[in-house]
């Protein structure tokens, strides 16, 4: 069941190319553009744009098809929670060569991210997405047909226990550009149970 959404959609970082028609988010990366705090290269990159909604609800789902044609290391999009530069979450595919890509997801808390991934073959241009809220604590799903969802990681945000912002994103780290397209994105009753 579909729910509707409390607020508005609104960009953090809005992006120089993007259209929104029938439902569907087209968007243009920039080059130089990421999402990464500190863990391992040193760097901080907070520029990628995302569009979010904010809620309160403590118990949802947010579903998420993604279909992209990338072609430069770490091009990428996917879904996001993005509450401030060093609180935020996100899943993607990342492009990484011709042979294959990463699908993954980045937990950031108190400035400071992870990276948990999985190769997958370089040929695959679509994914969905499941991002579920159980109070402070969040599981990511990803689905090749969006029906079967498979779980990628569960996860805990030390700032996310009130409300919260959330959406899709898409960025290119190095010199490239992309076009990624959102579709099919819905908010429906928690679909990732209470632990039994």
């Amino acid at each position: 069941m579909a729910l509707f959404l409390e607020q508005p959609l609104f960009w953090t970082r809005q992006p120089r190319h993007f259209a929104i028609e029938d439902g569907n988010l087209r968007v243009t990366t920039q080059p130089g553009t990421d999402l990464w705090q500190r863990t391992y290269y040193g760097f901080e990159n907070d520029n990628a744009p995302v569009l979010q909604t904010r809620t309160r609800q403590a118990y949802f789902s947010f579903v998420v098809r993604t279909q992209f044609e990338s072609k430069r290391r770490f091009d990428q999009c996917g879904v996001a929670l993005y509450l401030d530069s060093e609180n935020w979450l996100k899943a993607s595919i990342e492009y990484e060569n011709e042979d294959y890509q990463r699908l993954g997801s980045v937990v950031t808390n108190h400035g400071y991210s992870d990276w948990a991934t999985t190769d997958i073959p370089a040929s695959v241009r679509e994914m969905w997405y499941r991002l579920s809220r159980r109070g402070s604590d969040y599981c990511i799903e990803c689905s090749a047909d969006g029906a079967h969802f498979k779980q990628m990681r569960i996860c805990h945000l030390w700032e996310g226990a009130e409300e919260i912002s959330f959406g899709v994103y898409a960025c290119s780290p190095e010199e490239s550009s992309f076009q990624a397209v959102f579709s099919q994105m819905q908010v429906t009753e928690c679909m990732w149970k209470a632990h039994a």
